[in-house]
C-alpha cells in the first residue's frame, strides 16, 4: 500500500497560513489591503491585545454578495486576476487568493458585507462556516477576526509582547497612510485612537499627523520622469535625521516595498549632506509599467524585482540630490521648549496599557528593555514604540508648541489626536516655497575665534560658528574632486617599486576571474606567488602617498560586487584627501587666514556642509539670543 495521500484541504490552509499569517500585523495587512482593492474611501482597524484578541476592520467598499462572501474564504478564490498574463501585469495589492483562507483556518471569523443590493453575514470557526444569514444593507465590508491561533497554540506561544506586536501594527497602518493620502485611516486600540488621517488626499497632511508638524515642515516635495519611470514624494532636509534606515517609505505602484537598492539610491542622493549613520525620513512613490516590476516573489508581497534598475537609480539620485541641494541652509539653534504636563486623558491610556504583568513606563520614565531583541521597522518617529519593544514616551508639548519648536527633533505630535488637529495642517505653501530657492551664504563679519576650533561671525540676524575644519574639507573636497575628476583615465603611472597586496585562497579565486573588471579601470594586476598579487602601474590621477588605499579599495569593491565603480572611487579619494589636508582642531589662525577661509568657503556649491555631512557653519538667531536673556518674551 502506498503511503503518500493528498492533504485535507483544511490541514493545507493551516500549513499555507505559516507563511501568510507570521502575526497580527499580517492579518491586518491583508485585510486592509483587501479594502484598498475594493475602492474603499474609509478604513477603520480596531485592536484588542494588538489584535491577539480581536482586529476589526470596516471599510466603505464595493462589498460582497452572498455567494462571493462564502466562496471568498476557499483557497485560491480571487477577484483580481483571471489568466497566467494578468500574471505579469498586476495592478491589485492582492491576487494570490490564499490570505482569507489562511486566516480563517487560525482563528474565528465573522464577517458582515454588503454590495448594496444585499446584506450577508457568515460566521467562521477554524475554516468552517458555522452560520449564514442576511444582514443590514450597509454597503461595504465588516470582517472581525477573533482569538488568532487559538487551534495553532504553538505559533500563538512565540508571539512577541502585547507593546511588540502593537508596534508592527502601527507600523504598517501609517506605511498605509502614507501611500494611500486619498483614505482616512484610523486606528484604534482598546477604545484609543492610535492614528487619524482625513483622506483628503493631502500627503503633506499625512507626514504631519505621522512625523509632526514640525518635521513635516522641514520636508521638501520632489518628482521626476524617465522613458519607464515617473517619482514623487517627500524628503527632509539635512539638517532632520534619524539613526535608522527604517524612516525610509518605499512604494511602487501602490504598493509598499523593502528594496535595498532603492533604499541605497536615496541615501546616495544624500552624498556629503549627512553624518555618518545617520538617514533622512523620506516618502517617494514610483510610478511604471507593471509589466516592469514582479511582485510575485515572497508571500508577503514586500519584496519585488524591478526591470531597468539602473535607471530608475540614476532618476531617483539625480532627482532628489537636486532637490535637497536647493534646501540647503545653515542650521538654526532655537530655544528648547519647557514640557508641559500630560493630559489626565493621555497619563490615564498609558497606565491602563499593563497586560500580561508587563510595566509599561510613564512619561518621565526610561523604558526597560524586554528579554528578547526583535525589532520592527517603523516609518514615524514612534518614540511612542521604543526600538526593541515596549510603549515609550509619547511627546509632551501640545499642538500650539510643536508648531513653533523649529528644528527639534522631539517637535512630534502626540500619536492621539482627532481630525480637527489634521485639519489645521495646511498652510504649507509658504514654508516649501521658501525651501526651493537655494538658500544663499551670508555677509558674515569675523568676531574672533574659539578654542582654536571654531570661527566666530556676525551678521544683521545674529551671529554665526563656522568649524574651521569643515570648512576647509568642504573647499578642499570641491577642488579635489574636480581635479581628479578631469583627468583622463587611460593616462598611465609606472612605479619604480612595485605595490603587493596579499588575499585569501577564496579571494585569489575571486581576483582572477574578475582581473578584467580592474584592467578596465587602469589597474594591471599581476599574480605574484601563490595568493600574491603585484601591481606595477596605475592611473596618472591617483593622489600620491595614497596609491596603496585607492587600490586597496578597488579590489574591495571588486570582492564585494564584482565591478569597480570608479565615480564613486572618485569621490572617495577626494574626500579622504580633503580630510588629511585640512588645517585641524586647536589650531589658531589670525585674522587674515580667518577671512580668506570664509571667503572660499563662500565660492564652494554646498558651504553647509562638509564631505562627511557633518554641518560646517550653524546660525544663532538674535532674536533667540534676546530670550534667553529675558529680553524679550
Amino acid at each position: 500500500m502506498g503511503h503518500i495521500h493528498i492533504m485535507d484541504e483544511f490541514l493545507s490552509n493551516k500549513i499555507a497560513a505559516g507563511e501568510v499569517v507570521e502575526r497580527p500585523s499580517s492579518v491586518v495587512k491583508e485585510l486592509v489591503e483587501n479594502a484598498i482593492d475594493a475602492g474603499s474611501t474609509s478604513i477603520e482597524v480596531t485592536l484588542e491585545e494588538a489584535g491577539l484578541t480581536s482586529i476589526q476592520v470596516i471599510d466603505n467598499g464595493s462589498g460582497m454578495d452572498e455567494g462571493d462572501a462564502l466562496k471568498s474564504f476557499q483557497r485560491h478564490a480571487t477577484s483580481k486576476i483571471d489568466n497566467e498574463h494578468d500574471l505579469f501585469r498586476i495592478r491589485t495589492l492582492g491576487f494570490r487568493g490564499e490570505a482569507l483562507a489562511s486566516i480563517a483556518s487560525v482563528s474565528k471569523i465573522s464577517l458582515v458585507t454588503s454590495d448594496g443590493e444585499k446584506g450577508t453575514e457568515v460566521q467562521l470557526e477554524g475554516g468552517h462556516v458555522i452560520d449564514k444569514k442576511p444582514a443590514a444593507l450597509r454597503k461595504g465590508t465588516d470582517m472581525k477576526v477573533s482569538q488568532l491561533f487559538y487551534n495553532t497554540p504553538a505559533r500563538l506561544k512565540y508571539m512577541k509582547t502585547i507593546q511588540t506586536e502593537l508596534g508592527h501594527t502601527i507600523d504598517l497602518i501609517n506605511r498605509l497612510a502614507l501611500c494611500n493620502p486619498d483614505i482616512a485611516f484610523k486606528l484604534r486600540h482598546h477604545d484609543h485612537t492610535l492614528l487619524e488621517t482625513n483622506g483628503r488626499g493631502d500627503l503633506r497632511q499625512v507626514l504631519a499627523a505621522i512625523y509632526g508638524v514640525a518635521n513635516a515642515k522641514k520636508m521638501v516635495p520632489f518628482e521626476g520622469e524617465s522613458a519607464d519611470y515617473k517619482i514623487s514624494g517627500f524628503a527632509t532636509v539635512p539638517e532632520i535625521t534619524r539613526a535608522s534606515k527604517n524612516y525610509m517609505s518605499i512604494f511602487v505602484n501602490g504598493r509598499w516595498v523593502r528594496h535595498y537598492t532603492v533604499q541605497k539610491a536615496i541615501i546616495d542622493s544624500y552624498h556629503t549632506f549627512l553624518p555618518i549613520g545617520r538617514f533622512p525620513i523620506s516618502v517617494i512613490n514610483i510610478e511604471g509599467d507593471p509589466f516592469l516590476t514582479d511582485v510575485n516573489v515572497h508571500p508577503s508581497k514586500q519584496q519585488i524585482r524591478l526591470s531597468k534598475e539602473a535607471d530608475l537609480m540614476d532618476l531617483i539620485e539625480k532627482t532628489l540630490h537636486k532637490v535637497i541641494r536647493q534646501s540647503m541652509q545653515a542650521p538654526e539653534i532655537a530655544e528648547k521648549k519647557k514640557k508641559v504636563p500630560q493630559t489626565g486623558e493621555q497619563i490615564n491610556f498609558w497606565k491602563t496599557m499593563n497586560y500580561n504583568n508587563t510595566s509599561m513606563p510613564l512619561f518621565n520614565e526610561k523604558p526597560k528593555q524586554e528579554q528578547d531583541s526583535t525589532t520592527f521597522s517603523r516609518p514615524f518617529p514612534q518614540d511612542v514604540l521604543n526600538s526593541t519593544s515596549n510603549i515609550g514616551v509619547v511627546k509632551e508639548e501640545t499642538w500650539e508648541q510643536i508648531s513653533h519648536t523649529g528644528n527639534s527633533e522631539n517637535s512630534e505630535l502626540p500619536v492621539q489626536q482627532n481630525s480637527t488637529d489634521v485639519q489645521r495642517m495646511i498652510p504649507y505653501e509658504e514654508e516649501n516655497e521658501q525651501l526651493s530657492k537655494e538658500e544663499p551664504f551670508p555677509e558674515l563679519e569675523i568676531v574672533g575665534q574659539i578654542h582654536g576650533t571654531y570661527i566666530v561671525a556676525q551678521s544683521e540676524d545674529g551671529f554665526y560658528l563656522v568649524d574651521q575644519h569643515a570648512a576647509q574639507e568642504r573647499i578642499k573636497y570641491e577642488f579635489f574632486k574636480d581635479k581628479v575628476g578631469d583627468v583622463n583615465p587611460n593616462e598611465r603611472q609606472s612605479l619604480l617599486f612595485p605595490l603587493t597586496f596579499h588575499y585569501s585562497a577564496d579571494e585569489a579565486l575571486v581576483l582572477r576571474e574578475n582581473v578584467d573588471c580592474l584592467i578596465d579601470v587602469g589597474v594591471l594586476l599581476e599574480e605574484f606567488g601563490t595568493n600574491s598579487f603585484v601591481v606595477r602601474e596605475h592611473p596618472a590621477w591617483f593622489p600620491k602617498d595614497f596609491e596603496d588605499e585607492i587600490i586597496e579599495e578597488l579590489i574591495e569593491q571588486v570582492l564585494r560586487e564584482r565591478r569597480t565603480d570608479v565615480r564613486k572611487l572618485r569621490e572617495e579619494a577626494a574626500i579622504m584627501m580633503s580630510c588629511k589636508r585640512s588645517i585641524k582642531a586647536n589650531h589658531y589662525l589670525d585674522q587674515q587666514q580667518m577671512e580668506v577661509l570664509l571667503h572660499d568657503l563662500k565660492q564652494m556649491a554646498n558651504p553647509f556642509t562638509c564631505p562627511h555631512g557633518r554641518p560646517v557653519i550653524v546660525h544663532f538667531k538674535t532674536y533667540e539670543i534676546e530670550k534667553m536673556f529675558k529680553r524679550v518674551m
